[in-house]
């Protein structure tokens, strides 16, 4: 038998699927699976081993579904608009079209040479006009339902990227795709709704298996909080500072109130209050910090006490100043806080810094004037008059009733989650299907024009004034309103790279569709995805805005499904050798390319599976990965001690069973590593029995096969055995082969360990009480001693005490 040459074998399985097509998913009367995997941005740097962890776990899945008799759904695309192709493109001067294929080719290339199962006649690329006719139809549907509009307000800018960001793409206060400084800068922007889907977005979760962290990430995203508003009234003033608060309760400990620095009331007052330029000059300093540097909670406390403008507490009738600061943001409840110290970090820190008033409320034992007390969901009430002496439960109640009665205060929900910024003042995305008309105002196109396509640019570079790039071409932006012929001019701005990759998935059941998104037979079968596994990072950002696009989908009744996605995992990074994030900055990205030459893609692939557990990062390692080759060597030998025999070996009957039902459950469990160990032990016993048989063989190398394809498959073909290895059936275990009859049972003299029996799990003690004292490492401690006891625990312990 010759060597084991992975370089031969598995570009020969990969030319092999790529003729037969054997992962080829067509809608039939099969029970259907669908797996999916984030699709990647294809970039200049190409692929590194973090990106086959996902895939490979996935395809291990489908490959073991497929087995199973099911209809697998598994297939790959390109999420290619966005910003670094567009800046890798203007920095050497390429179209940034070009830097696309360019990069998808590559991609692609080592995909294939990793061996994924991908279905490929549906491979879909956000970037291709087909596809985003159906993004900019999407976005027309919501125009159409009030669910996009345009405003101005302060956005997130980033200074190097120079363009407007999300909420969610701002990551400690810089851009989360370059690193570079945000601002706040106030632009016309578009918007979705998303906020109108933030109780669906939260509720809906109950009806979803996505792992805790994930659904925890996204329901604190959205942070959903009840509580009340309440008007405090303005003193000498006929006004009212509308607060939002989520504890009513502790009113009467509020000594002052806080405002954002975009609140109305400075301009609507600026006659009033004296400190007016100093107000003006900390406003300044605020514009250049993005809300996370804002709302960070050990930074230090900022702001300027209002001189000329005071409240009245409508509980106390006490006077409480006001004060602007930064951490009270105008794009959460009203823009305003009443404060109060005694149980509050914040306002404790705050407080303390100006010299303010901190009076307890809830009963804790703690000394408010040292520390706050801020454990309150429990506690008597102290220092609140008709509320004195209730719980803190009763008390809410009991507050909400009074205030509304006298007509300052109703119950309200509020969410942290804002709408969705979603222009892009840049050249590489959809472009916005909208006209303003001097007449009609905002008009979307008529649909037979979709797609828009992007118009042939040579420069890229962002205007001076902060335009798009689409601006300065006069024959797209002037044009005629579809709806009444007047002269109008085209949105130049373009849509954010989320757009493409919110509803993704669905194009992948039915790719070539000219007609609609996908045909209802298509979305009724394959949808909706039955497992995604992507990474953390993306849970508040592509799996919130894909949620919330499916919902409008549902609404308007293109998809049969409340949410896309049945079940959600995630992984851990792979890190490099030296524990830290790869990086090419580190420089400690290792290429899977050089690892697939030099050790071959099956030991690629069994490597990441067995690097760890799956959930949690792990560091890389080139002995590990040796190792993994080194049992694929052991695998390929196999052949060489495989006789005839069509029926399992009775020897070894047990041990294959438990491992059926051992790789079966754990790799739908995502434990690959001790699957893949269970038949490295399993390998084991056939290299100590000497021998095999066909059935025996067979067994291992199916088991196998879902991690390891190619070798699996060559071997097999060697063996000529019937067929390829895809399309046979998963073995199935006996339950009761695979229980233990029999225990090792630790022998132990006056409590240490001097032999072990092969004995049966419900033996007595008198059943193997013969064999034992003629075992011949128990007799020479025993003999001519005095035997005082025997104590025996079945399934446990048998110690001989002896003297």
């Amino acid at each position: 038998m010759k060597n084991y040459n992975p370089k031969e074998i598995e570009k020969k399985w990969q030319d092999i699927w790529d003729e037969k097509k054997p992962f080829k998913s067509e809608i039939n009367d099969k029970k259907k699976f669908y797996a999916l995997i984030e699709f990647p941005y294809p970039s200049g740097q190409g692929l590194h081993v973090g990106h086959p962890r996902p895939y490979t776990a996935m395809d291990v899945v489908s490959r073991k579904r497929r087995l199973q008799g099911e209809n697998v759904l598994f297939t790959m695309g390109w999420d290619a608009f966005g910003l670094p192709t567009e800046n890798y493109a203007m920095k050497n001067k390429i179209h940034p079209e070009e830097v696309t294929k360019m990069n998808i080719k590559n991609f692609k290339k080592q995909l294939k040479s990793i061996g994924f199962s991908f279905d490929w006649d549906r491979e879909i690329n956000t970037t291709d006009p087909n596809y985003y006719k159906w993004t900019q139809w999407i976005f027309m549907k919501m125009f159409e339902k009030g669910l996009a509009y345009k405003t101005e307000m302060p956005i997130n800018f980033c200074t190097s990227c120079k363009v407007g960001l999300s909420n969610e793409e701002v990551v400690g206060g810089c851009c989360e795709r370059c690193g570079g400084e945000v601002i706040h800068k106030v632009k016309n922007q578009w918007m979705l709704k998303i906020t109108e889907y933030a109780d669906r977005l939260i509720d809906d979760l109950e009806d979803v298996d996505f792992i805790d962290r994930v659904k925890t990430q996204q329901i604190n995203w959205i942070g959903r909080s009840y509580g009340m508003e309440v008007k405090f009234k303005l003193k000498d003033v006929d006004d009212t500072l509308l607060v939002y608060t989520t504890r009513p309760d502790t009113i009467f400990g509020a000594t002052y109130m806080v405002i954002s620095p975009e609140h109305p009331f400075l301009n609507k007052y600026v006659e009033k209050i004296k400190n007016i330029s100093e107000i003006n000059d900390y406003i300044k300093e605020v514009e250049k910090k993005s809300e996370f540097e804002r709302t960070e909670m050990n930074k230090d406390k900022t702001g300027v006490k209002i001189d000329g403008l005071s409240a009245v507490n409508p509980c106390t009738n006490k006077e409480i100043p006001i004060f602007i600061s930064d951490y009270v943001l105008m794009t959460y409840g009203s823009g305003a806080i009443m404060a109060v110290p005694a149980h509050d970090t914040r306002d404790f820190d705050f407080a303390k810094k100006f010299g303010c008033d901190i009076v307890e409320v809830v009963s804790g034992g703690e000394n408010v004037q040292e520390k706050p007390y801020t454990d309150t969901e429990t506690g008597i009430m102290v220092n609140s008059d008709f509320l004195n002496g209730l719980s803190v439960k009763d008390a809410k109640e009991k507050i909400f009733e009074y205030l509304s009665k006298i007509g300052i205060g109703n119950k309200k929900t509020n969410f942290k989650l804002r709408d969705w910024v979603f222009s892009r003042q840049r050249y590489w995305g959809e472009p916005i299907p909208l006209v303003n008309c001097e007449n009609c105002g905002w008009v979307a196109i008529p649909e037979e024009e979709l797609p828009l396509k992007l118009p042939e640019l040579e420069s890229f570079e962002p205007t001076e004034t902060g335009e798009s790039p689409l601006s300065k071409i006069d024959e797209f932006v002037n044009c005629t309103c579809p709806k009444c012929g007047g002269k109008a001019k085209r949105e130049t701005d373009t849509m954010p790279q989320w757009a493409g990759s919110s509803w993704y998935y669905l194009r992948y059941m039915d790719p070539n569709n000219d007609k609609e998104i996908a045909s209802k037979e298509a979305l009724d079968y394959f949808g909706p995805v039955d497992w995604y596994n992507g990474g953390m990072e993306h849970t508040t950002l592509h799996l919130l805005y894909s949620r919330f696009w499916h919902k409008f989908l549902y609404d308007i009744g293109v998809v049969s499904t409340k949410e896309p996605y049945l079940k959600r995992t995630s992984h851990g990074m792979i890190l490099g050798e030296n524990g830290e994030k790869m990086s090419k900055s580190r420089g400690n990205v290792i290429n899977p390319d050089e690892m697939i030459d030099k050790y071959g893609a099956d030991a690629l692939r069994c490597y990441e599976m067995f690097l760890g557990d799956f959930e949690r990062s792990a560091s890389w390692s080139d002995g590990g990965i040796n190792g993994c080759r080194k049992f694929l060597e052991r695998v390929w030998k196999l052949q060489d001690i495989t006789n005839s025999s069509k029926e399992i070996t009775k020897s070894l009957e047990k041990s294959i069973h438990k491992t059926i039902k051992k790789v079966s459950q754990d790799f739908e469990t995502l434990k690959f590593n001790t699957a893949i160990a269970q038949l490295m032990t399993l390998i084991n016993e056939y290299y100590s029995l000497g021998e095999i048989s066909e059935k025996d063989l067979k067994i291992f190398l199916i088991l196998l096969n879902p991690v390891s394809p190619h070798i699996t498959e060559e071997i097999w073909e060697n063996m000529k055995f019937d067929d390829y290895i895809f399309s046979q059936t998963w073995p199935q275990y006996d339950e009761s082969k695979t229980i233990d009859t029999e225990i090792e049972m630790p022998i132990q003299i006056n409590g240490k360990v001097r032999a072990t029996l092969t004995i049966s799990k419900d033996a007595k003690f008198e059943d193997f009480k013969e064999e034992l004292y003629e075992n011949e490492s128990v007799r020479k401690f025993v003999e001519g001693k005095n035997i005082v006891k025997e104590i025996f625990v079945p399934g446990k312990i048998c110690n001989i005490v002896i003297k």
